[in-house]
């Protein structure tokens, strides 16, 4: 289960858009299992004297499965407000006993990375980190191209490895959710293949085809089984945004 809050960070950072104090809670399901719960807030704030859009991300398991395997990952990225390129990033990760903490600045400018765990190295341009690059295609209207049939790939930085990251759209399902019936675009993320997924295509997110294109409910296609994500709550200061209709 290393690393299992890796593959639903696709999911949950599609929407948050950096109001005063914006969040997201999505519980996890393995069958009828409630077996996990994930945030993620995000707010302005300033990173060595530079203005920031701070991304928070926690992953944790509840109830029978944290008897069984606890985990406790946080992941963070400090995104430029107007590119949306990440400045740093920061990935912390406990899981049972496994510890792994990493940080790693951006430098756009060189096209090249500084890891604490593995120093000074160049990488692509535009490279992103695993929660920046959602935010970094929806604000550069990479969704919009994608539904109209086009296809591009992202260089993504996670762990110490670099992998280009590609969007398929699969159409409009209409599913039913915890604030109605919606109809959904369905898009898989193709990510490489690992211990988790059991192809580069086990991800389907589902979003609500309207203005808000909110990530409402996910599945992932794992080794181990089925993992069903699906969103509780959505606030802006603490007040909700999600209204059954």
């Amino acid at each position: 289960m290393k690393g299992l809050f890796i593959i639903w960070l696709f999911f949950i950072a599609l929407q948050v858009q950096a109001q005063p104090l914006e969040e997201m809670e999505y519980i996890l399901r393995f069958g009828f299992i409630k077996g996990g719960k994930a945030t993620l807030t995000a707010q302005k704030e300033k990173l060595n004297k530079k203005q920031t859009i701070h991304y928070h991300m926690r992953g944790r398991t509840t109830g029978l499965v944290d008897k069984i395997y606890e985990v406790n990952d946080v992941y963070e990225s400090w995104v430029d407000p107007e590119s949306f390129l990440p400045y740093k990033s920061v990935r912390n990760v406990k899981e049972q006993k496994y510890r792994f903490y990493d940080e790693v600045l951006f430098d756009h400018v060189n096209d090249s990375i500084s890891s604490l765990k593995s120093g000074k190295k160049k990488v692509p341009s535009n490279l992103n980190d695993l929660i920046s690059v959602f935010f970094y295609i929806r604000q550069n209207h990479y969704f919009e191209a994608l539904l109209a049939g086009k296809k591009f790939q992202i260089p993504v930085h996670h762990g110490n490895e670099l992998f280009m990251m590609e969007l398929e759209y699969l159409g409009v399902e209409s599913i039913e959710t915890k604030i109605g019936n919606k109809q959904c675009y369905v898009v898989s993320p193709k990510v490489p293949k690992g211990k988790l997924l059991k192809g580069s295509d086990g991800l389907k997110i589902y979003i609500t085809k309207d203005d808000n294109r909110l990530p409402i409910y996910a599945e992932f296609d794992l080794v181990v089984g089925a993992l069903k994500c699906e969103l509780n709550s959505y606030k802006i200061n603490g007040v909700s945004q999600m209204t059954k209709q």
